[in-house]
């Protein structure tokens, strides 16, 4: 979010009502001033009412419903945009998910503001400004900011629980929530909220859900069949993960290891191990405990490989952490997580050029990286 209030920005004057686009029906109530986006760089000062465009007059609805939520001409200014731009909220919706994809979250943020103060019930808004801050989270989880990532998926939550409100259900809502419990794992929530999907497109022949349709009703239920099989549901495996997240990882340990005596070959249940193992700096036992969830199929994990870089590295076996770090660059070229780590590998090594480069790689794929930034500072204060 800008620091500044978008408000502060906008001016009110009236207009002819000839004004708008003479194409248009829509006729201008001069009763009521409407908002004008000031140009970008204009001083209040250099305002010239005689200069102004349509499109700052469009500009400045869009920012009004955004961020004025009890203005009284609300509607008023609805009704103009959507006669003017009768398919704003398609072009609006695809600007926000390009720049959402781009990492341009303020951008993306206002934009949705927008379309939330255009339509506020529209289900396929909700559940896009809920993937838009689901999506925000992680990027600042990867980016060590956890307190905003956890602020991020707490509104998501907020969105999907409304989306879950919309009748008829909106199957996709189920499937996506699915996979944001998936990354909290809350694997019995997740297990509820995909099989909601597949009952609710059961019906649906495979030319009526389309092929990316079908792809998803799959890939439910692949999921769904693997925490069946892994039984990753279960209290124990929960309250084993929630322990740790909080910091106490001995009553964690206690209770993967109730999991484990049952289950030994779930590889999430020895991530999970190795993890609070390596938390407590039992870096020999969670590297042990980390090639065993490689064992049981965590092969194509990049955290896996990247966690056991780190008991590597404290191994001083700076060659496995190497090998460890670069299989899981393989799986995903874009985490900074892993690239960050390439960086401190680089440095135990002695390396400092190439550490350099390793975060100012970090820093184009997400400039806000504090971890990156604070390392490369201190590696310009050193040289």
């Amino acid at each position: 979010m800008k620091a500044n209030n978008p408000l502060e920005t906008i001016y009110y004057i009236s207009i002819p009502e000839n004004f708008i686009s003479s194409q248009s029906e829509f006729k201008i109530d001069p009763a009521i001033k409407l908002p004008v986006q000031r140009k970008v760089n204009e001083a209040p000062g250099d305002f010239n009412p005689k200069e102004i465009t349509t499109e700052q007059i469009l500009a400045g609805i869009l920012t009004v419903l955004a961020y004025d939520k009890k203005n009284e001409n609300l509607e008023y200014y609805r009704s103009i945009i959507k006669q003017v731009k009768p398919n704003i909220k398609k072009e609006l919706c695809e600007a926000a998910i390009l720049k959402t994809k781009n990492e341009d979250f303020d951008l993306a943020e206002e934009i949705f503001l927008a379309l939330l103060g255009l339509d506020s019930e529209d289900p396929a808004i909700i559940l896009n400004m809920a993937l838009f801050l689901d999506q925000r989270a992680d990027s600042y989880r990867n980016a060590g900011l956890n307190e905003d990532a956890d602020a991020y998926d707490n509104d998501a939550f907020s969105y999907y629980s409304k989306a879950l409100t919309v009748e008829p259900p909106l199957a996709d809502v189920y499937f996506n929530l699915g996979f944001f419990y998936l990354k909290q794992h809350k694997y019995r929530d997740a297990k509820d909220s995909f099989e909601t999907y597949i009952a609710l497109t059961c019906d649906a022949t495979d030319e009526e859900l389309g092929e990316n349709g079908v792809y998803k009703k799959e890939r439910a239920q692949e999921i769904i069949n693997n925490i069946n099989e892994q039984n990753v549901e279960d209290e124990f495996f929960r309250s084993a993960y929630d322990f740790i997240s909080r910091g106490q990882e001995e009553k964690g340990l206690e209770q993967i290891k109730k999991f484990l005596s049952a289950n030994p070959k779930v590889w999430n249940a020895w991530f999970l191990l190795g993890w609070g193992l390596r938390r407590l700096e039992r870096f020999s036992d969670a590297k042990q405990a980390f090639l065993e969830a490689l064992k049981c199929g965590a092969d194509s994990n990049c955290d896996t490989y990247n966690e056991l870089s780190l008991c590597y590295v404290q191994e001083k076996d700076f060659a496995e952490a190497q090998k460890c770090l670069m299989k899981a660059l393989s799986l995903e070229p874009e985490n900074t997580k892993v690239i960050s780590n390439l960086g401190y590998l680089s440095l135990a090594q002695g390396n400092i050029q190439q550490a350099r480069n390793y975060f100012q790689t970090v820093l184009e794929y997400n400039p806000k990286d504090q971890i990156a930034a604070s390392e490369l500072l201190k590696l310009e204060k050193d040289s």
